[in-house]
């Protein structure tokens, strides 16, 4: 049997930030990975180095023949603290981006990939409307530097998993059984997509 894909077809891969980077230690999910008690039993710890590897795991990817690679970029790398933006960190995505297209690779890049800042969640997290307006200035900082570089993006990888087993099922963060607070997440995660795009 021969299988032909369509000329045109494009092939590629993805990984979230807080998967692959490593230290990701300013977000929510590396404190539900750290709680006492946790359900969690694969703490993300170093991963794989992404945050320092990335041109080398990219010049891999090249060499498997993708033509994209979907990658996010953390929010709380990037806004560590309210309305404090990192230039370290947006540079570093700006490099990932332009190594992306140093090696022939379309980066399509996610801004919401499952975490979420500590500071965002001591404030009300997702399930409060104010993080809509959050979440739009955090796009706008991220797009004005690095989306010329930007061949597609995704604003929230699969927020429906989020809200449903953070809130539903109480396995991922904040670790919820919570009907009202399900049903505001998702508006809220609606209302961010709509925003930003």
């Amino acid at each position: 049997m021969t299988l032909q894909f369509p000329n045109g077809f494009q092939w590629g891969t993805a990984t979230a930030a807080h998967q692959v980077e490593g230290g990701n230690w300013n977000n929510d999910w590396w404190a539900w990975e750290h709680a006492e008690g946790t359900p969690c039993e694969e703490p993300s710890g170093d991963a794989c180095d992404q945050l320092n590897r990335y041109d080398s795991d990219i010049a891999l990817c090249a060499a498997l023949g993708f033509d994209n690679y979907r990658f996010s970029i953390e929010w709380s790398r990037i806004e560590p603290e309210p309305g404090e933006f990192s230039m370290a960190a947006l540079d570093h995505y700006r490099r990932v981006c332009a190594s992306c297209h140093e090696h022939g690779i379309e980066p399509v890049v996610t801004f919401h990939h499952f975490t979420t800042p500590r500071w965002v969640v001591a404030q009300g997290g997702w399930h409060t409307a104010s993080t809509v307006d959050l979440f739009l200035r955090f796009a706008e900082r991220s797009v004005a530097h690095i989306g010329d570089l930007i061949g597609k993006a995704c604003t929230i990888n699969e927020p429906n998993v989020v809200s449903f087993i953070g809130y539903q099922m109480a396995l991922f963060p904040p670790g919820l059984t919570d009907e009202a607070l399900f049903n505001a997440t998702n508006e809220n995660f609606l209302a961010a997509h709509e925003r930003v795009v």
